[in-house]
């Protein structure tokens, strides 16, 4: 019984310091290079620092996970031996391929990237709006802390939205290739994939609660922090159960970017004055009519893509039969994912990745 506890921690433990923890390094040891010569670019009040800010984060946290892998073969080859090179490189490759679209699937890509931005993100964001007093004044003044959104507050419609445009989709392809890409679809070739899911969501969702360490909390009820975690969470467990089924990135980046993209027309309307009435009315609401026409027009494809997801996350409580025999491995497997969870995301905010 204790050594296949001590198999199932032992998993998650190679993944985190044979990849996850020097993936996380490399990122950050590139994300020095725009900290040091963005500045010496452009001003930091100018709309051009946040731009090529999160564009080079967005680059380099593409270009910095697929070497991590030839990397830690060389660190860890010992540890690897009875892995041939070839079988070693390919997750390389097959990181890689998350980003790949064709001919055959871009249409369906665009799809469902479309449809979890409109049935997904769009109402969670929307009714938090709508239902939390304060929600928006809370978001607005947090994000724009920090000298790279300062495109949040500026007075052109013009220069906030091309900002908008290219900084939200950099966000979004480094939030995704990180979450999903490595945490998600790599951990789930680690170990017990739905563990992997779990994970991932945690470790998305603590990086919203960490909302909690700004100064401006402290002038908001306790609760919100923990309303961005437990969005973020479900959010973060329905992506990676995507890309684990369909082994592609960009619909979680399109339907990512297109939510930042709307939230930040949200927290602009807010600095300019404009209330988040005229906002819903022709901004949320058009927005809401044409996903409920999306979920008409698609519902069997939406019924079986939930019943496949609620299908395998009921799994997560159930036995994995390569290692687990009884339920106490269940619940140590349960409890060993939470403190991964945890650990990756101090990890994660030491490096700022």
């Amino acid at each position: 019984m204790q050594n296949r506890k001590k198999e199932i921690a032992l998993k998650r433990l190679r993944f985190f310091y044979q990849e996850v923890i020097w993936a996380f390094i490399l990122i950050f040891m590139f994300l020095l290079i725009p900290i040091f010569t963005v500045p010496l670019i452009v001003n930091e009040g100018s709309p051009l620092y946040g731009i090529l800010f999160y564009s080079a984060r967005a680059l380099f946290v593409m270009v910095g996970i697929p070497l991590i892998f030839p990397l830690s073969n060389i660190i860890f080859q010992t540890q690897k031996q009875n892995v041939i090179i070839n079988e070693d490189i390919s997750p390389t490759f097959g990181h890689i391929r998350l980003y790949k679209m064709t001919k055959k699937n871009v249409k369906y890509q665009i799809l469902y990237g479309i449809l979890i931005f409109f049935l997904v993100f769009l109402p969670f964001d929307f009714f938090s709006y709508l239902l939390i007093p304060r929600w928006i004044g809370y978001q607005s003044l947090s994000l724009t802390s920090s000298t790279t959104n300062s495109y949040l507050v500026s007075d052109s419609y013009f220069i906030f939205l091309i900002s908008a445009i290219i900084i939200q989709f950099s966000v979004a392809i480094a939030e995704e290739s990180i979450s999903r890409g490595l945490l998600t679809k790599r951990g789930s070739e680690h170990f017990f994939n739905i563990s992997a899911v779990i994970i991932s969501a945690l470790y998305f969702g603590l990086g919203h609660f960490a909302y909690i360490l700004d100064p401006i909390s402290r002038a908001y009820p306790i609760s919100y922090p923990f309303m961005f975690f437990f969005q973020s969470f479900i959010v973060g467990i329905i992506l990676s159960l995507f890309v684990l089924r369909r082994k592609w990135l960009f619909p979680l980046i399109i339907a990512h970017a297109l939510n930042n993209l709307i939230s930040a027309h949200v927290v602009w309307s807010f600095w300019q004055g404009i209330s988040f009435t005229l906002v819903a009315i022709y901004l949320y609401y058009p927005l809401l009519i044409t996903g409920l026409c999306l979920l008409v027009w698609f519902f069997p494809l939406i019924k079986e893509s939930l019943s496949t997801g609620f299908n395998m996350l009921s799994g997560y409580f159930k036995t994995d039969q390569t290692i687990e025999k009884t339920k106490g491995d269940i619940i140590f497997r349960v409890f060993i994912d939470i403190i991964m969870g945890l650990l990756l995301f101090i990890i994660g905010f030491i490096v700022a990745v």
